[in-house]
């Protein structure tokens, strides 16, 4: 590799880089342009000449040749929401549960290595909805990567509907022809059924997710089932709604119907926290008098006194599967919608 001087303060261009590397400007080109048949040592020689020569490509040329914006759209969705007033209280919510922000690490872990990039967007409303498929109709992002809040949202259907690429976050709660990654989520709350089962709990209780969503339903089933087979076929059920606050509610009414309860399983991690609260305001020892158990392994679960049991959701691993079925598309743009589901693991810590 030569590197030849270029005037003080002077744009690196690829000629530059191809006099550094000792190739044609051609061959650099093909190489930035994620051209795949390029000899390795030759593609490894253009990327120590772009480090030496600190060439950026010019994003907009470069999608002319690709036909890709680098960008990718990170949508947040749900529905229901309807007036402008009550948009900041849905962000809101979104950015309180760490779910979110382990997608968020999971794509831009797997984005950032390749020159990617997320455009994150929410869709709560009608009109926000049109602006998504908009702005992917425009071709200002090369697909959409989206975490649906409802199960009734119609945004994954409108998108395939329109032919754009998109994958979503969890099984679809209406049919629709997208891919998704989704969690063996009736498995995992079998995990926990066992776990309190072994713990000794004869009185036990659950406080279930939405059960209009699927997820909210199949962690439901899952443990209701295991529980049977373990002679516990009346288990009382409370629904909250994935956070903290409906967590707290919900074990306020468990306890007030079925005080000898001694064991609890959450729906997710915030849930399981406000049960923890409302059993220390009823000086119930957690795990000594009432074992709980939360789902998704969340930083609240490490974060919460004591430190949550919980069954394991491999957010980040989820998001990127998410990435790369979206990226493998174009290479085959006809290829069926297709589904990845990912197996939980119980988290052991001292609530149960």
């Amino acid at each position: 590799m030569t590197d030849a001087p270029r005037p003080a303060g002077a744009t690196p261009t690829l000629e530059d880089v191809a006099r550094a590397a000792g190739v044609s400007r051609a061959t650099v080109s093909r190489v930035v342009n994620g051209v795949r048949n390029v000899d390795p040592a030759i593609q490894e020689a253009v990327r120590q000449a772009v480090s030496v020569t600190g060439y950026a490509p010019n994003r907009a040329a470069r999608s002319l040749v690709t036909r890709r914006t680098e960008t990718i759209a990170l949508v947040v969705s749900g529905a229901g929401v309807e007036a402008d007033a009550d948009e900041g209280s849905f962000t809101a919510q979104v950015f309180a549960d760490p779910f979110f922000g382990r997608v968020v690490t999971g794509v831009v872990n797997y984005l950032r290595p390749r020159g990617m990039h997320p455009v994150l967007m929410f869709a709560e409303t009608s009109r926000a909805r049109d602006e998504v498929v908009s702005y992917l109709r425009q071709g200002s992002a090369d697909g959409a990567l989206i975490v649906s809040t409802h199960a009734r949202d119609p945004l994954p259907g409108l998108v395939t509907d329109a032919g754009l690429p998109a994958v979503l976050y969890a099984r679809p709660g209406r049919p629709s022809r997208i891919s998704y990654v989704d969690l063996d989520h009736r498995e995992g709350a079998r995990m926990a059924a066992a776990h309190l089962a072994a713990r000794g709990c004869r009185q036990v209780a659950t406080i279930s997710g939405p059960l209009d969503l699927p997820a909210g339903q199949e962690r439901l089933d899952g443990f209701l089932d295991a529980m049977a087979r373990r002679g516990q076929s009346d288990v009382p059920v409370a629904e909250g709604v994935f956070t903290q606050e409906s967590g707290e509610a919900a074990m306020e009414r468990l306890l007030a119907g079925h005080p000898g309860l001694d064991g609890v399983f959450a729906a997710n991690d915030l849930m399981a926290v406000g049960a923890c609260h409302v059993l220390r305001e009823h000086g119930r020892r957690v795990p000594e008098d009432v074992a709980v158990i939360g789902f998704d392994d969340s930083s609240a679960a490490s974060a919460c006194r004591p430190p949550l049991t919980t069954v394991r959701q491999p957010v980040e691993d989820m998001a990127a599967e998410m990435c790369r079925l979206l990226l493998d598309r174009p290479a085959a743009p006809d290829r069926p919608a297709t589904s990845v589901i990912f197996e939980p693991l119980l988290v052991v810590r001292h609530s149960a």
